[in-house]
């Protein structure tokens, strides 16, 4: 299935509160509606996490970006604009966004998608998505479709019809945290 094609439906799943197992460009993820409260806390349940644990959020460009995010600061916005990898900024300052998602710094770290799948769904959905390794918590992140466990399986609403026969290789993303609103610190290269 040519995923162009499924995604109206994964769109409506998000605008109805359900919650998505897509791939991304790092591993398979589970997702919401980064926005509504109520499936933020279904993710939190499927996956027998805490609620004091942050997420990452996937969007598509600087403009949804800014949207959550006060101020971008150029460091920021030059590292987004050359960067071959995936990367997970963590910004200090947010708005439009629901406590839970948040770091108890209030904090939260959002990754611009690279990925064609993952920028198509989020161009169609129009807001951020949650992005969750799909995993029970503490158990290890799964490489592939078939490595996902079937309590994630069947807990899901939805289920992303894309690269459901590929292992993943794909490295974790680089993480970068913005520290007084200006320097850039890697966390993790």
């Amino acid at each position: 299935m040519d995923f162009m094609t499924q995604l109206p439906e994964l769109a409506q799943n998000l605008e109805d509160g359900k919650l998505l197992l897509y791939p991304t460009e790092t591993i398979w993820g589970i997702g919401c509606d980064a926005t509504n409260e109520l499936a933020i806390q279904k993710i939190n349940f499927l996956k027998n996490r805490s609620e004091d644990k942050s997420f990452i959020l996937l969007v598509d460009d600087l403009p949804m970006l800014s949207h959550y995010i006060p101020y971008i600061p150029p460091k920021a916005r030059n590292l987004i604009a050359y960067h071959s990898r995936p990367l997970t900024i963590i910004y200090e300052n947010t708005k439009n966004l629901p406590l839970s998602l948040l770091a108890e710094d209030g904090s939260i770290a959002i990754r611009v998608t690279l990925d064609p799948f993952c920028k198509a769904l989020l161009n169609a959905f129009g807001k951020p998505i949650v992005s969750t390794s799909a995993n029970i918590s503490g158990q290890p992140f799964p490489s592939c479709f078939q490595d996902i466990n079937p309590l994630i399986k069947k807990g899901v609403d939805c289920i992303a019809q894309h690269r459901l026969d590929e292992k993943s290789d794909a490295t974790p993303s680089v993480i970068v945290k913005v520290v007084d609103d200006e320097d850039l610190i890697f966390i993790r290269k």
